[in-house]
C-alpha cells in the first residue's frame, strides 16, 4: 500500500502549479492551499509549508555563509520534475533491491536467468529533444546487436555446415554509434558543456558544428536553424532541437527537499532516502538502477561524500546501456517485433506506409531478404528422422544409417534437389519445403488414422450391441418386479390409511378433552397461586422488616463491641509483643551462655554433691567400723591367748576348781559376745551395701537426666540454627525476588528511555528544518539581515540587589546551556515575556552598535527574534508563525525533559532501596553466621563490640558531615578568591597573588603543586580546539592516536578553566564538545571505527567528570576536585554515549545483515553433507551452471562472518572500550544473528532437514568458540544463541514416539510452541532413510506444549529489531600513561596553541 501512496504522491507532485512573480520571472511561489501539494505532503507525511518553500528556493554557500536564493519559474519547474524523477528512481531502486533480495534466498548464487527487455522503438517527431535522442541511441545499439546476431551469425552457420553460400552484405551502423558515444562525440561534448560554469545550449550546438559538420557523414546542420542538428540513423534522418539538452542532462535535485523527505513520518519514505550502501551483491546479469539525476548539496564538506551522485543523465544512460549490451552478449536473445497498425490508435485500421516504415526501421526487410535467399528451416538428422519416420521404409537404423535414410527419403519426397541442402549435422530447407513435408506427413498420418478409426468403430459397435441387449433383458426383469411390488404396496397403503384415520380421529377427540381439562386446572392454579403469593409477600415483608431491625441492632452492637475488643486486643498484643520480645531477647542471650545450662543443672549438682557427701560419710563410717572391728579382733585374740594361757596354767595346776569354773563361764560369755559382734558387723555390711547400691542408682538416674538435658540443648540449638537458616533463605529469596523485579523494571525503563533518545535524534532533523524555515521566513519577508559580527542576546534576569555591584551582576550570568535553551521559541521565554510582575526586569539588547532602543513590547519582541518593524508585515502573520514554532518547541523540549526527570527520580529511588536492603541483609547474615560459629562465652563481648562499632559509625558520619561543610566553606572561599581576581581587572595575576598572600585568604602554591600538567586554552582558541580535535579530525588520524587522548585534553582544559574560577566557561566547553561530537557522528554516519572512537572518548570524559565531582569522588584531597557540580554535563554525556552506542550497533547490523543467512544457513562448512539429498534437477542445474561458476560473486561463508566479527571486536578493543560495553554490543549482535537465522529457518522449507540441522549446529558451535575465545560469553552473548541451538537439535532428534514428544517438550524451552510446531511441520527428509513427521506426532507435541505455562501466548517470529538497553560501568580503569604530567599531544592534531600550566 505504501508503494501506491508514493506513486500517487509523484503524480500529484507533477500537478503542483508554480506561479511566476516578479518583473522578469526571477521569483516564483506555490500556493500553500494547492490541493495537489496538500495531497503530496499528506501521502508522504512531510511538512507542507517547508515543501512549498523549498520548491521555489534553493540554498547557496557563499564565502562561508548560507544564503537562500529564489528560483525562476522555469528552474523551479525543472527542479520539481527532477525531484519527481529522483523519488521515482529511489522507489524503483528500492523495489529492485527487495525483489533481488527475495529471489536471492536460494542456497547458492544462481547461474542463469531469464530476462525480458521492453524498449521503445525508433522515435521521430516534429520536435525531438533529449529523450528522443537517448531512445534512438539505445535503438542504434540494439540494432547493431540484432544485425550481428541475425545476419552475421546466420551466415557463419552456413559456412560452418559447409553449405555453398554467397555472403550477403548488410549496412553497419557503427559510425553513427561512434558519432554519439565516441571520443569528443555528442555525449562527451554535452557533458563537457554541462561542467562549464556558464554553459548553454547555443554554445554546445556551436561546438557540435565545429567538431562534426562536414567531417562525419551521419551529422549535418539544418539550413534554417542554429540550435538544431541532424543525425542520420539506420532507420531515418532525425533533427534534434538543442533547447533543454543541458538542463535535462544535469537533472539537478537540491538537498533541501531531500532532507524534508528524510524527516518524513512514513518509515518507507525515510528508508528510501537513507544514505547507505547496497545490501548485497546483485544477481548476475541484472543491472542495478542508477539514481535519476544528481543530488546537489549546498553544505561544506559534502563534495567528497556525494561525488558519485554528480554524474550526468547522459553518462548514467551510457553506463546502463553498456551493462545492458554486456548482458545481451552473454545470453541467447530472441526477438519479438511489435508493429503499430496506425498512429491514431483506432481499431480495424491498417496504414501500409507506416507498417513498411516500421519494418524497415526494425531491419525486418533485411531479415526477410536473407531468409528468402537462404535456408530458414533446418533440422538435425536425429530430429528429422524422428519427425518423418512414418514416411520411411527402414525399421530402426543406427546413426549413420539414419543419415543415409534421411538422404534417401528426401530424394523420394522432394524431387527438386535445389530446395534443400545436406550439412554436416543438419538438413537445410528453403522456404515452403517444410510445409510440403508436413503436408505429406499429415496425409500419411490421416490414412493411418482412418484405418485405426475403422477398426475401433467396429469394435465399439459390437460392444454397444452387446451392452444394449444385456440392458434390455435387465430392464424387463426389473419392470416385472416393479409391477408386482407396486401392487403389494397399494394394498399395504390402503390398510395403513384406514388405521391412520382411526387413530387420528381418536387423537383429535382426546386432545380436545385434555386441552379443556388443562385450561380448567391452569385457571385454578393461577387463582390459588395469586392468593398464596399475596399472603407470602405480606409475611415476607414483615419478616424482612423484623430481620433488618435485628441485623441492624446486632450489627451496631457488634461493631461497638468489636471496636472495644479490638482496641483491648491491640493493647494486649502490643504489650505482650513487647514482653515477648524482651523475653525472647533475654532467652536468646541466656541460650547462648553457659550460665544458663549451669542454672539448669544447678539443682542436680547439689543433689549429686549431697549424695556424694553421704556416700563419703558412709564410707568413712564403714572404714571406722572396720578399724574398730580389727582392733577388737586383735584385742580379743590377745585376750583369748592370755585366757588360754591362764587356762592352761590353771588346768595344769588344777589347783582351784572354783576358779576354773568361773574362768570357763567367763570364756563362754566372751564367746557369746564375740558371736554378737560378728552378727552386728554382718548387718552393718549389709546396710552399707544397700546404701551404696541406692546411691549408685541415684547417680545413674542423674546422669541419664543430664544426658537428656544435653540432648534437648542440642535439639534446641539445631532448631534455632534451622530457624535462622530458613529465615535467612526466605529473606534472601525475597531480596532476590524484589531485586529481579526492580532490575526488570530498570531494564524496561532504560529501554524506554533509550528509545526516546532514538526518537529525539529523529525529531532533531525536523527541528533543524523548522529552524531553517523560520530563518527563511525572517529573511524572505524583506527585512535586512544582521551582519556576521552582530549577535542577538535576550537578557531576562532577576533584579540586582541594592548592595551588589555591577561587576558581580555581570559575573552571575546563566550557563551556556540555559542561554541556548532560552530562545524566542522556548516556553521559558514566553513565560518571562508575558509576565507583568514588577519583580522581573525585562531587557532586550542587541549587541550591534547601531541597534535602536526598544520602547514597546511589540518592538522588543520583533527585535528579539531578529525582525524589524515594517508596514508591509501584518501582526497576525507574526503571531501565527510565532505560535506554530513555539508549540513545536514546547512539545520537543517538554517530552524529553519530563522523561529524564521521571527516569532519574525512579532510578535513584530504586538504587537507594536496593542498596539499603542489600546492605541490611549482608550485615544480618554476616552477624548471624559469625555469632553461631563463636562459643557462647564471647557473645556478650561481641554485643559490646557491635555497640562500639555503631558508635564509631555515627562518629564517622558526623565527621563526614563536618568535612562536607568544610568543603563547602573552602569552595566559597575559592569563589570569593576568583571574584576578587575578577574585580582587580588589569592588575594582573601577580598583583592578585600578592594581595591574597598579604591578606587572610587561602594560599595557592599547594594547589598549584597538586594541579600540574593542566592545559590552558584561550577563549578565542576554543573554536580551533573543537575543530582540530573533533570536527576536523579525519578517520585515518584516529587510528594513530592513543585511546582516550581527546577526552583527556578536553578534561584538562575544563579543569584549568575551573581552577581559574570560570565555571561558565568550563560548562560551555563541555556543551560545545557534545554538540561537535554529534556533528562528527552525523557526518560519518557509516564509519564503525569513528563511532567506536567517540564512544570510548565520551565514556572516558563522563568517568573523569564523575571521578572529580565534589559529591561523588573518592579522592582524599579535596583541592584536586572540581568546584561545581557537573551532574547535568554528565547527563548530557550519558545521552550522547547512548546515541553513539546505538549508531555503532546500527552500523554493525548493516554490515552483518547480508552475511547472516548465507553464512549460517546456506554455506556448507561440513563439505558433502547435503550431497546425498540433491535431486536430479539440482544436479542438472549444477552441471549447467558449472561453466559460470567463476563468473558469479563468491557467497558468504561462516569464515567470512567470523572474520567480520573479529574485525568489529578488534576495532572495539583497539579503542580501549570497556569489556562490559563490548559484551553488551556482542550480545545485541548475537541476538540479531539468532533472530535472523531462526526467522529464515521458519520461513524456508528446504532448510528443515536433518543434515541442515547438523550444519547449523556446527556453525553455532564455531560462533560459540569464537565468543568464548574472546571472553564475551559473560555478557549473555552465548545465551542469546540458545533458541537457534534448540532449533538445530529439534531437526536432529527422533520424532516418532510419545517419549520423543516429551523429550522435545522438556528440551526446547527457549522456543515458543508455534515455532516448535512450525519446524516439525516444515521438516522434509532428503533421502529414503529418513521419515516424515506424522500429523499425530505433531498434535501430541502441540498438546504437551499447550500444557506449558504461557504456551499459547508466544509469537512465531522473533523480533529482529529488539534492542537491549545499554548500561555503562560506573568506573573505568585509567591507564597510568595518561597522567596530566605525562600526556603527550601529537603534532598531527595542530594544538600548539595550548599551554601547559
Amino acid at each position: 500500500m505504501e508503494l501506491f501512496r508514493i506513486l500517487a504522491a509523484i503524480l500529484h507532485l507533477g500537478n503542483v502549479r508554480i506561479q511566476s512573480s516578479g518583473r522578469d520571472g526571477e521569483r516564483c511561489s506555490v500556493n500553500a492551499e494547492d490541493r495537489s501539494l496538500h495531497l503530496f505532503c499528506q501521502l508522504l507525511a512531510v511538512e507542507r509549508s517547508q515543501m512549498a518553500h523549498w520548491l521555489c528556493h534553493r540554498r547557496l554557500a557563499v564565502a562561508g555563509e548560507m544564503l537562500v536564493k529564489p528560483m525562476g519559474w522555469q528552474q523551479a519547474c525543472e527542479a520539481r520534475d527532477a525531484l519527481s524523477k529522483h523519488v521515482y528512481g529511489q522507489l524503483f531502486t528500492w523495489t529492485v533491491g527487495r525483489l533481488n533480495g527475495a529471489l536471492q534466498a536460494q542456497r547458492r548464487q544462481p547461474h542463469s536467468f531469464i530476462g525480458v527487455l521492453d524498449i521503445y522503438g525508433f522515435e521521430t517527431f516534429e520536435k525531438n529533444s533529449f529523450e528522443q535522442f537517448c531512445i534512438n541511441y539505445a535503438n542504434e545499439k540494439l540494432q547493431q546487436q540484432f544485425n550481428r546476431h541475425v545476419f552475421q551469425l546466420e551466415q557463419e552457420e552456413y559456412l560452418r555446415e559447409e553449405i555453398p553460400w554467397t555472403r550477403i552484405e548488410f549496412s553497419d551502423n557503427q559510425p553513427c554509434i561512434e558519432l554519439i558515444e565516441g571520443k569528443l562525440g555528442v555525449l562527451d561534448l554535452l557533458d563537457e558543456e554541462c561542467r562549464m560554469p556558464r554553459g548553454s545550449d547555443e554554445s554546445w550546438a556551436q561546438k557540435l558544428y565545429e567538431r562534426h559538420q562536414n567531417q562525419n557523414p551521419h551529422f549535418s546542420k539544418p539550413r534554417l536553424s542554429n540550435t538544431a542538428f541532424i543525425i542520420l540513423h539506420f532507420a531515418d534522418t532525425v533533427q534534434y532541437e538543442c533547447d533543454g539538452f543541458l538542463d535535462k542532462n544535469r537533472d539537478t535535485v537540491f538537498e533541501e527537499p531531500i532532507n524534508i523527505l528524510k524527516a518524513s513520518k512514513s518509515e518507507l519514505v525515510a528508508e528510501l532516502f537513507q544514505e547507505s550502501g547496497g545490501d548485497g551483491p546483485p544477481l548476475p546479469g541484472v543491472t542495478t538502477a542508477v539514481p535519476n539525476g544528481s543530488l546537489r548539496s549546498s553544505r561544506k564538506g559534502g563534495s567528497t561524500a556525494r561525488r558519485e551522485h554528480k554524474q550526468t543523465v547522459g553518462f548514467q544512460f551510457r553506463q546502463s546501456l553498456q551493462l545492458l549490451m554486456g548482458t545481451l552478449n552473454s545470453t541467447t536473445p530472441h526477438y519479438v517485433r511489435c508493429i503499430k497498425p496506425n498512429d491514431l490508435k483506432q481499431p480495424f485500421l491498417f496504414d501500409p506506409k507506416r507498417a513498411v516504415q516500421q519494418l524497415r526501421a526494425c531491419g525486418v526487410l533485411e531479415t526477410i531478404r536473407i531468409s528468402a535467399a537462404g535456408y530458414p528451416s533446418r533440422w538435425t538428422y536425429p530430429e528429422f528422422f524422428k519427425r518423418y519416420r512414418v514416411m520411411m521404409q527402414c525399421r530402426d537404423p543406427g546413426l549413420e544409417d539414419r543419415q543415409a535414410a534421411c538422404r534417401a527419403a528426401l530424394g523420394s519426397l522432394i524431387p527438386d534437389r535445389d530446395q534443400y541442402r545436406f550439412g554436416k549435422t543438419k538438413i537445410f530447407f528453403r522456404a515452403g519445403q517444410v510445409a510440403l513435408l508436413e503436408k505429406l506427413r499429415a496425409s500419411r498420418l490421416r490414412a493411418a488414422c482412418v484405418e485405426v478409426q475403422r477398426r475401433v468403430r467396429g469394435w465399439l459397435e459390437r460392444k454397444r450391441y452387446q451392452h444394449t441387449r444385456q440392458a434390455a433383458l435387465t430392464l424387463q426383469n426389473y419392470t416385472r418386479g416393479w409391477l408386482a411390488r407396486r401392487l403389494a404396496h397399494s394394498l399395504r397403503y390402503t390398510r395403513a390409511a384406514l388405521v391412520l384415520q382411526k387413530s387420528y380421529r381418536m387423537v383429535q377427540v382426546r386432545r380436545l378433552y385434555l386441552l379443556i381439562r388443562s385450561a380448567a386446572v391452569t385457571i385454578q392454579a393461577f387463582a390459588r397461586g395469586a392468593l398464596a403469593r399475596c399472603l407470602y409477600r405480606q409475611l415476607r415483608a414483615e419478616r424482612k422488616a423484623v430481620l433488618l431491625q435485628a441485623r441492624v441492632r446486632g450489627w451496631s452492637a457488634r461493631r461497638s463491641f468489636l471496636r472495644v475488643r479490638g482496641a483491648v486486643l491491640y493493647l494486649q498484643c502490643c504489650y505482650r509483643r513487647m514482653r515477648a520480645r524482651r523475653e525472647l531477647k533475654q532467652r536468646r542471650m541466656e541460650a547462648r551462655s553457659v550460665e544458663h545450662y549451669r542454672q539448669l543443672n544447678k539443682g542436680m549438682e547439689v543433689k549429686l554433691m549431697q549424695l556424694q557427701r553421704r556416700a563419703d560419710e558412709q564410707s568413712r563410717e564403714s572404714s571406722l567400723l572396720k578399724e574398730r572391728l580389727s582392733q577388737e579382733r586383735a584385742a580379743h585374740c590377745t585376750e583369748l591367748a592370755r585366757l588360754q594361757g591362764e587356762l592352761s596354767r590353771l588346768a595344769g595346776s588344777v589347783q582351784d576348781e572354783a576358779r576354773s569354773t568361773a574362768l570357763a563361764q567367763e570364756l563362754s560369755a566372751l564367746r557369746g559376745e564375740r558371736e554378737r559382734e560378728r552378727e552386728e558387723q554382718r548387718s552393718a555390711e549389709r546396710r552399707e551395701a544397700q546404701e551404696i547400691s541406692r546411691l549408685t542408682q541415684a547417680v545413674e538416674s542423674l546422669q541419664r537426666e543430664k544426658a537428656a538435658l544435653i540432648q534437648e540443648r542440642e535439639k534446641l540449638n539445631t532448631s534455632l540454627q534451622e530457624h535462622e537458616r530458613a529465615r535467612e533463605e526466605r529473606l534472601s529469596q525475597q531480596v532476590a525476588l524484589v531485586s529481579s523485579g526492580l532490575r526488570a523494571e530498570l531494564e524496561e525503563e532504560r529501554g524506554r528511555y533509550q528509545g526516546l533518545l532514538k526518537e529525539f535524534s529523529r525529531l532533531e532533523q525536523r527541528y533543524e528544518n523548522l529552524k531553517d524555515e523560520m530563518t527563511f521566513s525572517e529573511k524572505f519577508l524583506g527585512h535586512r539581515r544582521n551582519a556576521s559580527s552582530q549577535s542577538l542576546i535576550l537578557d531576562i534576569s532577576p533584579p540586582i540587589p541594592a548592595g551588589s555591584s555591577e561587576r558581580e551582576a555581570r559575573t552571575s550570568v546563566t550557563s551556556p546551556e540555559r542561554q541556548r535553551r532560552v530562545t524566542v521559541t522556548s516556553p521559558e521565554l514566553e513565560r518571562r515575556v508575558t509576565m507583568t510582575s514588577p519583580e522581573r526586569v525585562r531587557r532586550v539588547t542587541v549587541t550591534s552598535p547601531s541597534s535602536p532602543i526598544a520602547t514597546s513590547p511589540a518592538d522588543s519582541l520583533l527585535k528579539a527574534v531578529g525582525l524589524f518593524k515594517d508596514g508591509r508585515m501584518r501582526e497576525e502573520d507574526l503571531r501565527h508563525a510565532y505560535d506554530a514554532v513555539r508549540v513545536a518547541n514546547k512539545f520537543l523540549e517538554s517530552q524529553l525533559v519530563s522523561q529524564r526527570q521521571q527516569w532519574d527520580s525512579e532510578m535513584e529511588a530504586l538504587r537507594l532501596q536496593v542498596g539499603a536492603q542489600r546492605e541490611e541483609v549482608d550485615r544480618q547474615s554476616q552477624a548471624l553466621a559469625h555469632t553461631l560459629t563463636l562459643p557462647p562465652e564471647t557473645s556478650l563481648q561481641l554485643g559490646l563490640q557491635e555497640q562500639l562499632a555503631h558508635l564509631a559509625a555515627d562518629n564517622l558520619e558526623l565527621m563526614e558531615q563536618v568535612e562536607s561543610q568544610e568543603q563547602v566553606s573552602r569552595r566559597l572561599r575559592r569563589e570569593l578568591h576568583s571574584l576578587k581576581q575578577a574585580g582587580w581587572g588589569s592588575a594582573g595575576p601577580a598583583r592578585g597573588m600578592e594581595v591574597l598572600s598579604g591578606g587572610n585568604a587561602m594560599p595557592a602554591p599547594h594547589k598549584e603543586a597538586k594541579l600540574q600538567g593542566l592545559l590552558e586554552c584561550r577563549r578565542e582558541d576554543e573554536a580551533r580546539l573543537i575543530k582540530n580535535l573533533i570536527t576536523g579530525l579525519r578517520p585515518e588520524v584516529t587510528r594513530t592516536l592513543t585511546p582516550g587522548l581527546p577526552a583527556h585534553i578536553l578534561f584538562l582544559c575544563m579543569r584549568q578553566a575551573d581552577w581559574r574560577g570560570e565555571e561558565q566557561r568550563a560548562r560551555a566547553l563541555c556543551t560545545a564538545t557534545v554538540t561537535a561530537i554529534k556533528g562528527a557522528l552525523k557526518k560519518h554516519s557509516d564509519d564503525f571505527e569513528l563511532a567506536a572512537f567517540w564512544l570510548s572518548n565520551t565514556c572516558l570524559l563522563m568517568h573523569l567528570l564523575r571521578q572529580f565531582s565534589p559529591g561523588e569522588s573518592s579522592q582524599t584531597d579535596e583541592q584536586t576536585l572540581l568546584t561545581f557540580d557537573p551532574s547535568d554535563l554528565r547527563k548530557a554525556l550519558s545521552d550522547l554515549s547512548i546515541q553513539t552506542y546505538q549508531q555503532l550497533i546500527r552500523i554493525a547490523e548493516s554490515r552483518l545483515q547480508p552475511m547472516i543467512v548465507p553464512a549460517m544457513l546456506e554455506s556448507e562448512t561440513i563439505p558433502g553433507l547435503s550431497s546425498g539429498g540433491k535431486s536430479l534437477g539440482s544436479h542438472k542445474r549444477a552441471a549447467s551452471g558449472a561453466r559460470e561458476k567463476g563468473e558469479g560473486v563468491q557467497p558468504h561463508t561462516m569464515d567470512s562472518l567470523l572474520r567480520e566479527l573479529s574485525s568489529l571486536h578488534h576495532t572495539l578493543s583497539h579503542q580501549a572500550l570497556h569489556p562490559e560495553v563490548c559484551r553488551q554490543a556482542f550480545r545485541q549482535i548475537s541476538h540479531l544473528l539468532t533472530a535472523t537465522t531462526l526467522n529464515n529457518l521458519l520461513l524456508r522449507k528446504d532448510m528443515c532437514s536433518w543434515s541442515k540441522g547438523l550444519q547449523i549446529r556446527y556453525n553455532v558451535s564455531q560462533l560459540e568458540d569464537w565468543l568464548r575465545g574472546r571472553s564475551l560469553q559473560l555478557g549473555g552473548a552465548v545465551d542469546s544463541l540458545e533458541p537457534l541451538i534448540q532449533a538445530a537439535q529439534l531437526l536432529q532428534v527422533s520424532k516418532r514416539s510419545e517419549s520423543d514428544a516429551r523429550a522435545i517438550e522438556e528440551t526446547c524451552t527457549a522456543l515458543s510452541p508455534p515455532q516448535i510446531v512450525k519446524i516439525l511441520s516444515l521438516y522434509t527428509p532428503l533421502n529414503e532413510f529418513e521419515e516424515r513427521v506424522t500429523l499425530n506426532f505433531i498434535r501430541s507435541v502441540q498438546a504437551l506444549l499447550n500444557e506449558r505455562p504461557g504456551g499459547k501466548a508466544r509469537q512465531l517470529l522473533m523480533d529482529v529489531r529488539h534492542v537491549f538497553p545499554v548500561t555503562f560501568p560506573p568506573s573505568l580503569s585509567p591507564s597510568p600513561s595518561q597522567q596530566p604530567e605525562q600526556l603527550q599531544i601529537p603534532d598531527s592534531l595542530n594544538l600548539a596553541f595550548l599551554r601547559r600550566v
